[in-house]
């Protein structure tokens, strides 16, 4: 088996190896995601997204072989991914503060658009207890993607507030976007700007 094949290597080999397991399942988890849609977050979508992508279905389950919750891990992960790729520091420098983390935020929601079932899947199975510290920390690895992405270089207490706040209105706009049928998502984008405007509101106060 793969593993076993693994362990008789060199380190160096083995690190190649989980590298190369961590670009699959970087390209793989958006399929999985969208099989989670019909099938949920199971070996069966795995086998539909190797399916698609022309991967040979042992190989993938081996790359999710921990499960549901390392399914969802790297669906956020490819998410950060393609976030980071589409928005260079330049381009979002043309815009303010609360611009830039809005777009970051609406690109997040729009990369599970289509998914809304497989996203509630995903958030059931991030508000499961055993999931509940790794769940803060994806929460938290994303807001700082998002803060970092946006300019801030903040090394006191604001580098850590700043992320814990919009961890909190990221994970409850997500919760809002997962059951919004309003046309084009307008309910989800009005909850995330009016959380928006209260970051602000509150930053500014503090800079008093």
């Amino acid at each position: 088996c793969l593993w076993a094949f693994a362990v008789t290597m060199m380190p160096d080999q083995t690190e190649q190896i989980d590298q190369t397991l961590d670009d699959l399942r970087l390209r793989l988890a958006p399929l999985i995601a969208q099989a989670a849609v019909f099938d949920g977050w199971t070996t069966e979508a795995v086998t539909v997204a190797a399916d698609q992508a022309g991967v040979d279905a042992d190989v993938a389950a081996y790359a999710f072989r921990d499960g549901p919750m390392a399914m969802v891990c790297w669906w956020i992960a490819s998410i950060d991914r393609a976030m980071a790729q589409a928005f260079p520091p330049q381009e979002l420098a043309k815009f303010k503060i609360r611009e830039r983390i809005r777009k970051l935020v609406l690109f997040r929601l729009e990369a599970t658009k289509g998914r809304e079932e497989a996203l509630s899947r995903a958030l059931t199975i991030l508000a499961m207890p055993q999931n509940a510290a790794r769940a803060l920390k994806l929460g938290w690895g994303s807001a700082d993607v998002m803060w970092r992405l946006a300019g801030d270089t903040a090394a006191d207490y604001n580098h850590y507030t700043k992320r814990a706040t919009l961890a909190a209105i990221y994970g409850a706009t997500l919760a809002v976007f997962a059951n919004d049928e309003s046309a084009d998502k307008a309910d989800s984008v009005a909850f995330l700007d009016r959380r928006l405007d209260g970051i602000m509101r509150f930053e500014k106060l503090k800079g008093q």
